[in-house]
């Protein structure tokens, strides 16, 4: 079996780090990994397979025999280097939002859409995280009874605005109960004890950038270009773990026990619905976990069709570093990367 050369760009951040966990952890035959960042990180050691490798400053000349570029560095170190590893012959696997409603570049969930990796070119755009974990729920029911519309509320941790924000939580935290001051600076608020219905920037209509981005991904991975879609996100006060309310509008009623079962036999979903005793996902349990965890699914009755769901996953895995990895073993096992 062929081996293959493969970078990470923002190894030192915390989804940098999970992507390295997780190709030792799975099958993608990895022959050298070439760990990238800043200057700031130069020389630092990181283990790989219990080895440790020595951090590399991010160039133009990085990408030299390297075949899969994971990265995970943000939108203008991507917009600048993934042409360049691209150009030098590596497949370009990118987590942030440079490329994503690109036409030319597809957008995928690899248990949702795999078929748009068919005829890429070098670049291959990672979807926002709370975008995944609801694509992997709503596939399984658009394909037996057809989505006419998706509402859906996110909780989303902390750690899907980096390490400096869980830092805070954490200090902010130990000076509320202390009952000293808060330093505030990743959010526009304390996120202690705290929920912020704000996410990136909002636009002139009062949507988040994060609401359209939800809008838009999905549209795109699902092929539905005028699914009518609507989403309030918010900032939730836990580490990992992001949660999702999601009332979806089918085509035709639905037999409840037939979503629980089609959904438990899909892909990357792991269905926990038993309210009754208290068994429904949350994000503590989804913490560290692969699957997106659905559960309190039941019917929404001022609907005729009507369906609400709880979506949980583990936003740095399954959202982000997961997810380029998985991206990469579809390439590799469909021969789409020789």
């Amino acid at each position: 079996m062929r081996e293959y050369n493969v970078a990470i760009v923002g190894a030192t951040g915390a989804v940098g780090e999970q992507m390295r966990k997780i190709l030792e952890s799975r099958d993608l035959p990895v022959s050298h990994l070439k760990l990238l960042a800043s200057e700031r990180s130069e020389g630092k050691r990181l283990t790989w397979k219990r080895v440790g490798t020595e951090v590399e400053v991010l160039g133009a000349d990085s990408f030299q025999n390297i075949d899969i570029a994971l990265f995970s560095a943000g939108s203008e170190i991507s917009e600048e280097y993934a042409p360049i590893a691209r150009d030098s012959g590596a497949v370009v696997i990118d987590n942030s939002n440079a490329w994503r409603m690109d036409p030319e570049v597809p957008l995928v969930v690899p248990e949702v859409n795999p078929a748009a990796l068919m005829g890429h070119h070098g670049l291959i755009a990672n979807p926002n995280c709370s975008t995944i974990q609801m694509v992997v729920a709503l596939k399984p029911l658009h394909d037996r009874w057809n989505l006419k519309r998706v509402v859906v509320s996110t909780y989303q941790a902390v750690s899907g605005s980096g390490q400096k924000a869980v830092d805070e939580l954490m200090a902010q935290s130990e000076a509320y109960l202390a009952d000293k001051p808060l330093d505030i600076e990743s959010y526009p608020h304390q996120i202690a004890f705290n929920l912020i219905p704000h996410i990136d920037v909002f636009d002139d209509d009062g949507n988040s950038k994060e609401e359209m981005k939800m809008v838009h991904e999905t549209r795109k991975i699902l092929d539905l270009d005028d699914l009518p879609i609507t989403a309030t996100t918010v900032r939730v006060p836990i580490v990992v773990g992001h949660s999702e309310s999601i009332n979806v509008e089918l085509s035709e009623p639905v037999d409840v026990e037939e979503a629980r079962k089609i959904l438990a036999e899909s892909s990357g979903i792991t269905v926990i619905d038993n309210p009754r005793e208290a068994e429904y996902p949350m994000p503590l349990n989804a913490a560290g976990m692969d699957d997106c965890y659905v559960g309190r699914i039941r019917r929404d009755d001022s609907l005729a069709s009507g369906l609400n769901l709880w979506v949980v996953a583990d936003n740095l895995r399954k959202g982000a570093a997961l997810n380029a990895v998985q991206i990469a073993e579809v390439l590799v096992r469909a021969g789409l990367k020789e």
